[in-house]
C-alpha cells in the first residue's frame, strides 16, 4: 500500500453533504456521493436502496457522470444522511471504481479527520478486470 495522501476537496465534501441533507429521504435514499470530474465540474447522485441490493450512491454517480458527458473522474466522496458524515465505499464500489477510474482519489474519514487517498490504497493487490480480458 502506498502512503500517498492528497489534499481534501472540501467543496466536494460539502456538495455531497448538501445532497445527503436535502435529497435523501426515508429508507430508499440514504447516501449521497459527489465526484469532481476532470474538467472541474462536480457531479452528485444518491443511492437507490432496494432489498434486492440496489446500487450504492457511488455506482449511481458513475452512470450520472457518463450521462452528463463526464467520463474522467478525479475524486469521489460519499456522505451518509442524518449527519453520518463521510462513509468509505463498500467492496463492490471499490472494485467498480478502480476498474473505471484506476487513478481516482477517494475522500475517507479517519479518527484524525478526513483524508484523500488513491482508490488503489483502499483495494490493495486488486483484481483489475481489464487485465484479464482477451484481446479482440
Amino acid at each position: 500500500m502506498t502512503a500517498q495522501v492528497h489534499d481534501v476537496d472540501q467543496e466536494l465534501v460539502q456538495a455531497a453533504a448538501h445532497v445527503a441533507r436535502t435529497r435523501c429521504r426515508g429508507d430508499n435514499h440514504t447516501m449521497a456521493a459527489a465526484a469532481r470530474a476532470a474538467d472541474g465540474r462536480i457531479i452528485t447522485a444518491v443511492n437507490a436502496y432496494h432489498f434486492t441490493g440496489g446500487p450504492c450512491a457511488e455506482l449511481v454517480l458513475v452512470g450520472t457522470a457518463a450521462a452528463q458527458g463526464a467520463y474522467e473522474l478525479d475524486t469521489v466522496v460519499a456522505v451518509g444522511d442524518r449527519d453520518r458524515g463521510v462513509v468509505p465505499p463498500c467492496g463492490r464500489c471499490r472494485q467498480v471504481l478502480v476498474d473505471y477510474f484506476p487513478d481516482l482519489k477517494v475522500v475517507v474519514g479517519t479518527a484524525g479527520g478526513l483524508r484523500t487517498v488513491p482508490i488503489t490504497d483502499l483495494l490493495p493487490e486488486t483484481y483489475v478486470w481489464a487485465d484479464h480480458q482477451l484481446d479482440a
